[in-house]
């Protein structure tokens, strides 16, 4: 299994990155996707889920800025980031999961680094 992150980089505050994360080695179509960051010298923060059913939810500091997407055809999922701001600097990991009755399936990528200038 692979989870392979692309696109992250430097970007002033106020603009715009949109992160892809394609996967290998699963049923995509059957995972909730996920971004989270970590930023230095902070704990893991979750940004944004997107289920196998299409539904989405946000973290409160990712509502209004960041969109989630996948294209199950492409076995890619999407981070669209607008209005970033310094405070977005992280490093942006993508996550699949999928629970088996008792069990679950997790997979991690191994980051893209996000960089916001003031």
């Amino acid at each position: 299994v692979q989870l392979v992150e692309s696109g992250g980089g430097l970007v002033q505050a106020g603009g715009s990155l949109k992160l892809s994360c394609a996967a290998s080695g699963i049923a995509f179509s059957t995972y909730a996707m996920a971004w989270y960051r970590l930023a230095p010298g902070k704990q893991r923060e979750w940004v944004a889920t997107l289920t196998s059913g299409g539904s989405t939810n946000y973290a409160d500091s990712a509502k209004g800025r960041v969109t989630i997407s996948r294209d199950n055809a492409k076995n890619t999922v999407f981070l669209q980031m607008n209005s970033l701001k310094p405070e977005d600097t992280a490093d942006y990991y993508c996550n699949a999961n999928r629970n088996y009755g008792a069990g679950s399936m997790n997979y991690w990528g191994q980051g893209t680094q996000v960089t916001v200038s003031s």
